[in-house]
């Protein structure tokens, strides 16, 4: 049997870890290669690509923000988290253009707010629109990926769920409404099939302690392990330097954060009602323990 685990550029660890070979034997699958599915009407539902290529022969692991793995419970896939990052709260948050009338949430209403819908960005809007007592019909959700940051400074949207190195560029020109901080913990996390948690369990430690040894690296030796993403280097660097690095088991704190923002994304329509706790399995959280 041969591995395949998905790596995007979003998922630093994964990214770091591909292009420094440290899973030999794996089969390293682009996540942008297989693409993001059919197109979802972003006022109804949230895309499903990330978890649904776990289902259809794309990969066996993954990882990616707090989003998908909700997205995917939803959809009826037998998921289980495998570990969770410390927060990353430094890593994004809700701006408007400098210049904008818009001064609190609230004001957003009606508004156009661009994000990459599905991903984490699309739980701190709704956990920001709820704590101004809006909801997600309440604004006009704008999925944007590549170009998000030229619709906010051309005044094409009003906001925007801005990332780093994404929001260097534009970060002079930007307003932030809302910090991460406070918010929600926006952690990078790992995830898998049951199937393959259970039968492979070596294979699973393998890649853990690899994705632990890319961690180490990059937070030992940022620039390098900037080089290896596409875009611009100082961005790259300053994005790395910020965040925290390691693996850690899946928490108590962390699923109740989850089954928090899954109460609101089925409350505004845009999925079925999940129990994250299904998808925690015990043993795992003892395997990423062994991998530290």
């Amino acid at each position: 049997m041969t591995t395949r685990v998905g790596y995007f550029p979003q998922n630093n660890t994964l990214w770091v870890a591909r292009h420094r070979d440290l899973l030999p034997g794996v089969e390293w699958v682009d996540l942008n290669a297989l693409g993001r599915g059919a197109p979802v009407d972003p006022t109804r539902a949230l895309p499903s690509a990330h978890s649904d290529h776990l289902f259809d022969g794309g990969y066996d692991f993954i990882g990616t923000g707090s989003t998908p793995p909700v997205t995917a419970q939803a959809k009826g896939h037998d998921i289980v988290y495998v570990a969770i990052s410390e927060p990353r709260v430094e890593n994004g948050r809700l701006v408007v253009r400098d210049d904008s009338p818009i001064g609190t949430v609230a004001e957003l209403k009606g508004k156009r707010v661009a994000l990459g819908h599905g991903s984490w960005q699309t739980t701190l809007l709704l956990l920001a629109l709820d704590r101004a007592g809006l909801g997600w019909g309440d604004i006009v959700p704008v999925d944007a990926y590549g170009n998000a940051a030229e619709l906010l400074v051309n005044g094409d949207v009003d906001a925007w769920v801005g990332s780093y190195p994404y929001l260097t560029p534009v970060e002079s020109r930007t307003r932030t409404l809302v910090e991460t901080d406070g918010l929600f913990s926006h952690r990078s996390l790992w995830f898998t099939r049951r199937d393959f948690a259970v039968e492979h369990p070596d294979e699973l430690a393998r890649i853990v302690t690899a994705l632990q040894e890319a961690d180490r690296w990059t937070a030992e030796h940022p620039r390098e392990a900037a080089a290896l993403f596409d875009g611009d280097l100082d961005a790259w660097e300053h994005a790395l330097r910020t965040r925290p690095w390691g693996l850690h088991p899946v928490s108590e704190e962390f699923v109740a954060e989850q089954q928090h923002a899954a109460d609101l994304f089925h409350a505004n329509g845009l999925i079925e009602k999940v129990s994250v706790a299904d998808a925690v399995l015990p043993e795992i959280g003892e395997l990423v323990l062994r991998t530290r």
